[in-house]
């Protein structure tokens, strides 16, 4: 069996699933973990999208709290640059969080 047949590991299936999130809009944790088959386990996606590896291109910004609010404590680096790339594709971040209803993906 070569690489090709292998199925893909769970975070390769949360990758891809946050690859698709369209510019512009955002997705809950949960709501990732659900479209890569992987039911309510929305704390994994964390941690897979904290094992990216270096010089990746996937749109990690775009996971957000399913009741809207940036994940990373508020006034950390990592905050500001996940709401500043999200303010460059028009999202409208305000105290730390999205409004859902007018930015979450619905695909």
């Amino acid at each position: 069996m070569d690489e090709f047949d292998k199925e893909p590991t769970k975070e390769q299936k949360i990758w891809q699933v946050v690859a698709a999130i369209p510019q512009g809009k955002v997705a809950s944790y949960g709501q990732v973990a659900a479209m890569a088959g992987l039911g309510r386990q929305a704390r994994f996606v964390g941690r897979a999208l904290g094992k990216l590896p270096a010089g990746h291109s996937i749109p990690w910004h775009r996971v957000i709290r399913s009741n809207g609010q940036i994940a990373f404590p508020e006034g950390t680096e990592t905050c500001q640059l996940q709401t500043e790339k999200l303010r460059l594709e028009g999202v409208d971040v305000y105290k730390g969080r999205v409004k859902m209803k007018d930015f979450q993906w619905q695909p």
